[in-house]
């Protein structure tokens, strides 16, 4: 066993750590009890090793849990396309505005390159663009066609149970019109007399 507190390797029979004197024997108790198993799937570790769609699920699950549907997440998404065209705008203005003081003190070359610095400002502009497109139009479309089979998956459970055949009674009692087993002496008596003749 393996001391807690210096990592000194003991024998299992000892009480006592003979390097620091930890309590061997009250760990052994800790780890015996029956509610100390450590369930491997609920670590990171699990999680680090899940397969793509098993950890999307498990993704998809924990957001139902907090009451994120897709249409909040396309909300949200729309939501973050209009805060990063917003900053693309402020970002265009405010480089537009501060290189147009520095033009004035640099050379010629320079100012043609100062002053075109505000075109950066149209990278966040666009990518926000794009957030939004996506929400108003794809997700959108994802989101219908989540709710379309929800629709029917709801309609398959809300249907009647499919007509098929009807249970059988066993108690019913439906006469045959001979028995394998009736009269059986009777043609047995038949043929022997026609062996005899």
């Amino acid at each position: 066993m393996l001391c807690p507190r210096c990592s000194s390797n003991q024998n299992d029979d000892i009480k006592f750590c003979t390097f620091c004197g930890a309590n061997l024997e009250a760990v052994r108790e800790a780890l015996e009890r029956p509610g100390n198993k450590l369930d491997w799937s609920d670590t990171w570790v699990a999680q680090m090793f899940m397969s793509g769609q098993a950890n999307e699920l498990r993704k998809l699950e924990l957001e139902r849990r907090m009451g994120i549907t897709p249409e909040v997440k396309r909300y949200n998404e729309i939501k973050a396309g209009v805060i990063v065209s917003s900053i693309g705008i402020g970002l265009a203005i405010f480089l537009a505005l501060f290189m147009q003081g520095i033009v004035g003190k640099v050379d010629h070359d320079t100012a043609e390159i100062i002053t075109r610095l505000w075109i950066v400002g149209v990278i966040p502009f666009m990518v926000g663009l794009a957030l939004m497109i996506n929400g108003l139009v794809v997700s959108k479309k994802i989101v219908e066609a989540m709710e379309r089979e929800q629709k029917k998956a709801q309609a398959l459970d809300d249907a009647p149970a499919p007509r098929g055949l009807r249970t059988p009674d066993t108690s019913e009692f439906i006469p045959a019109s001979m028995s394998v087993t009736e009269h059986t002496t009777r043609h047995l008596a038949n043929t022997e007399q026609k062996v005899d003749r």
